[in-house]
């Protein structure tokens, strides 16, 4: 029997390491490496270090092509580098960018999507849009937040993981969060701290609405009567609705109150839809209205157009295409999504749209609606992209294209694929500041049938 050599752990430097910076990597960190190896030295990940800036960095991670290490000096600082708004920045993985100037994250976003569309896609749209931007602090309308007890400090820590992933970060407040959880977390600790399941609790899932709020407690032990008792008093304190989830997603339902419903609101088109606190929607409201906003306006769809929405979700950008063209359909993998959706669209009486449940990252089996002409076609995919859908887009006859994406890796990839096997052009293409102070980049792109 051959026996497994056992790898060392590779021994890190007791002192910092003086680091020359030159990049940013797409998770926010800097790029850089050890001073006097600038040409050939091992590359070093950073937190908390910017492009042109000269730190001294502890080492935290080492393997084979790559150094990981914390900035905790900066002997040279970038002229783009602004004082961290939160005191948690350095402990707390939930921001990647705020020691980075707003302006200058949305032009590193810009960026990247420049990168991936130029050297994956190979692609570059004859018109690069106006950045779409709205609030940096109070913004994000859904989070998982993670939850541990630590018996050490006899207190449940609740919020994001550490930067390095492996604890829950010890924060006060978390101002990225909408206002009705940003001051929450210490009496959302306390709370859970009091329950008899304490550590058996590890997340709670929160969202909030244009009126209202709630949170989803996932549980792996029962909760007692009073428990549920300590939850009631809890939620009528906070007008917050409690849900739980004793084991996978189909088990989350409503504990309190009897009668509850999130919902937010379009101004621009009138509508109001509503949504589950376990379901996708846009966390950043403002951005996301400004989005449908300039989808519409590149789609400039005439009354009698048809459309095709893939990916639609609960209805947040088919509603609205309802209200501009003749006839909308709109596909989804998630039944329970288009069960929202179909709900939504009758809410707001809305007749000339329907909806299908299809799972469009496989590649399309024979579904009625794929036999339909289309004049305009909105998709709006998960990280993965939409590769699988973008035959069944060219044979749509389509001559309008939106592709909303939270990657732009696959949105390169498929824009090339969009450009070279489908027979469109890259019209136009652009950034929406989703989640500020994140390294996180959503993206919108116009493609036409080239003539």
């Amino acid at each position: 029997m051959t026996r497994q050599r056992q790898r060392k752990p590779r021994k890190l430097p007791a002192e910092p390491v003086e680091v020359v910076v030159h990049d940013l990597a797409h998770d926010g960190r800097g790029v850089g490496r050890a001073m006097g190896q600038e040409e050939a030295g091992k590359t070093i990940f950073i937190h908390g270090a910017l492009p042109g800036e000269r730190i001294q960095a502890r080492l935290i991670g080492r393997t084979r092509k790559f150094d990981e290490g914390v900035s905790v000096v900066v002997e040279e600082p970038s002229a783009e580098r602004v004082t961290p708004h939160c005191p948690w920045f350095d402990q707390c993985g939930g921001c990647a960018l705020q020691h980075l100037d707003p302006g200058a994250q949305v032009r590193w976003k810009h960026k990247r999507l420049v990168d991936n569309l130029e050297r994956l896609g190979q692609v570059s749209p004859q018109d690069w849009a106006e950045p779409i931007i709205g609030p940096s602090w109070g913004y994000r309308r859904r989070a998982r937040l993670s939850v541990r007890y630590v018996p050490g400090k006899e207190r449940v820590l609740v919020g994001f993981r550490e930067k390095q992933g492996r604890f829950v970060a010890d924060v006060g407040h978390c101002q990225v969060l909408h206002p009705h959880f940003a001051d929450r977390l210490m009496s959302l600790s306390d709370l859970i701290g009091r329950l008899s399941a304490k550590a058996a609790i590890p997340q709670i899932e929160i969202a909030s609405g244009d009126q209202d709020a709630a949170m989803i407690i996932r549980h792996l032990e029962p909760l007692t009567s009073e428990d549920v008792l300590l939850l009631k008093d809890w939620s009528d304190e906070h007008q917050t609705a409690v849900y739980l989830q004793p084991k996978g997603p189909d088990t989350v339902h409503r504990l309190m109150p009897d009668d509850h419903q999130l919902s937010y609101h379009l101004p621009s088109w009138g509508l109001t839809l509503n949504f589950g606190p376990q379901q996708f929607v846009q966390v950043n409201a403002s951005v996301n209205e400004q989005l449908i906003s300039r989808a519409l306006a590149w789609l400039s769809l005439k009354p009698t157009d048809r459309v095709l929405d893939l990916f639609c979700g609960l209805g947040n950008f088919t509603l609205p295409l309802a209200k501009r063209a003749g006839a909308v359909v709109g596909v989804e993998g998630s039944a329970d999504l288009v069960e929202s959706a179909l709900a939504n669209a009758q809410a707001n009486n809305l007749t000339n749209v329907e909806f299908h449940v299809a799972d469009l990252n496989l590649p399309p089996e024979s579904h009625p609606w794929m036999g339909q002409a289309f004049d305009a076609v909105l998709i709006d995919p998960p990280r993965s992209g939409a590769e699988a859908v973008l035959p069944l887009i060219g044979r749509s006859g389509a001559q309008r294209v939106v592709y909303v994406s939270c990657n732009p890796a696959t949105l390169a990839r498929d824009a090339g694929l969009l450009v070279r096997e489908q027979g469109y052009r890259l019209v136009s293409a652009g950034i929406a500041d989703m989640f500020p102070h994140t390294a996180h980049v959503e993206s919108i792109a116009l493609f036409e049938r080239a003539r």
